[in-house]
């Protein structure tokens, strides 16, 4: 489902936010930084880039809000990635898949499709038949040690992703409850629904400087107002981030230490240095000469 021109685009995208004040926050509590409603392209909202807020919030480089409606023609059509992996969390609808990997399914309401690009990978993503899908999709930079391993594909279906009370882990842990994508160090991301004046108090871990949330649909006050389809990024301290619903809420949330890491921006791909960026380059073009003489391209 990625988009494949996202990377190139970046330099001329513009993100409306607002930068919001201090007063009225809890004591004690982790403050909003910003606020954004990002950028629609048709179906799909660009909520994050790496050259705006992905800066910002790395490993979190890429974030997008979708939603799909069933069509006959390709969405995206198959499109390569590399030094990156990306993560869709399936809120609705069906989301079909085939990646270079071998591999070809689809993921249903719930589900959740983890691709890492590693070294080099391309992949093909769009709805199912039926009701449209609506999914996030994330994507997060990878540190040396795995943005040039092989690449690595995991489809999980709804029943096997852990929960622990409103919290459904998509990585890392929470509570009782852990992810079995096996995602770098130290990052955790949730689907989190509240019912309507439910509070929730989330404590990441002490080095988590970097957290945000995105919602889905309703509102929740942290205690300023967090609307549908706006991302929140919060301040980078060690303080919890404290939570209450306005209406049935769905959202979802990160946490992490920062990426220390500088990103280095292809067409289609995010790496630390140039040098792994050539190398993933070449890996892509590779596969896409293979993929030309099968007559995919």
């Amino acid at each position: 489902m990625n988009t494949p021109a996202a990377i190139a685009a970046r330099p001329g995208l513009r993100i409306d936010f607002e930068q919001v004040p201090e007063a009225g926050e809890a004591a004690g509590a982790r403050r909003i930084a910003l606020k954004s409603s990002g950028r629609r392209h048709g179906p799909i909202t660009r909520l994050v880039s790496p050259s705006d807020i992905g800066e910002l919030i790395k490993p979190f480089v890429f974030l997008d809000h979708a939603e799909v409606a069933p069509r006959r023609e390709p969405l995206f059509g198959i499109h390569p990635h590399s030094g990156i992996a990306t993560l869709t969390v399936v809120l609705r609808g069906g989301l079909a898949y085939e990646d270079t990997t071998g591999k070809r399914g689809s993921v249903p309401t719930g589900g959740l499709e983890w691709m890492r690009a590693g070294n080099g990978v391309w992949h093909d993503g769009g709805p199912t038949p039926g009701e449209p899908l609506r999914a996030f999709q994330l994507w997060v930079a990878l540190p040396p040690s795995e943005e040039s391993a092989p690449p690595e594909s995991l489809y999980i279906p709804p029943d096997a992703v852990q929960e622990d009370g409103p919290v459904r882990v998509v990585l890392g842990r929470y509570g009782q409850a852990r992810s079995l994508i096996r995602a770098p160090a130290s990052i955790n991301y949730f689907h989190v629904s509240l019912e309507d004046g439910q509070r929730w108090r989330y404590a990441p871990l002490e080095e988590h400087n970097v957290a945000w949330l995105a919602v889905d649909k309703g509102e929740l006050r942290s205690p300023e107002p967090i609307r549908t389809a706006e991302l929140a990024v919060f301040e980078e301290s060690a303080g919890a981030i404290e939570l209450e619903a306005n209406g049935d809420t769905s959202f979802v949330l990160g946490s992490a230490i920062k990426h220390p890491h500088p990103l280095v921006l292809g067409h289609y791909s995010v790496h630390t240095s140039r040098a792994a960026l050539a190398q993933g380059e070449a890996e892509i073009n590779r596969i896409g000469e293979r993929l030309r003489a099968d007559g995919r391209l």
